[in-house]
């Protein structure tokens, strides 16, 4: 079953955490010094929070999937949607080993499509390491915002 997911930079890792919680009901599943998720059922959404994003508001849009099987078709409907489309596979980003895919919308919003593997021990990429051109948290070089 399909998860969507919403990647926000915020200023304040604390605040945003206690405002989220309560607005959620529910504290994050993943807390880390940079980083908060929240895997929510009702809704049914992956909802992300960090301080490692290029600005404030939301960062990115996503789509998380099961399984390899789930993840192409959903890829495969990026592909259709003649966007240009960053096949990254395998990555760590937001503290999980993962296989991801990533779009941009005619608007220059970027979406990922992923399947999460594995807990890691690191967020990924850090900001510091990437180009000005990706602005979006973990995004691959050449997806920047139009």
């Amino acid at each position: 079953m399909k998860r969507f997911h919403i990647h926000v930079g915020v200023k304040d890792l604390n605040e945003s955490v206690k405002f989220y919680t309560t607005l959620f009901g529910h504290e994050p599943v993943k807390l880390k010094g940079d980083y908060a998720k929240w895997a929510l059922e009702d809704p049914r959404l992956n909802f992300a929070i960090s301080t490692r994003t290029s600005a404030e508001g939301v960062d990115h849009l996503g789509i998380q999937v099961e399984n390899e099987t789930e993840l192409l078709e959903i890829t495969n409907r990026l592909k259709a949607a003649d966007q240009t489309l960053f096949d990254v596979g395998d990555t760590t980003c937001c503290y999980m080993e993962a296989n991801k895919a990533w779009v941009k919308d005619p608007s220059g919003l970027a979406w990922e499509a992923y399947q999460n593997m594995n807990d890691a021990a690191v967020f990924g990429k850090d900001r510091a390491e990437q180009k000005p051109a990706e602005e979006s948290c973990c995004a691959p070089e050449g997806l920047s915002k139009a």
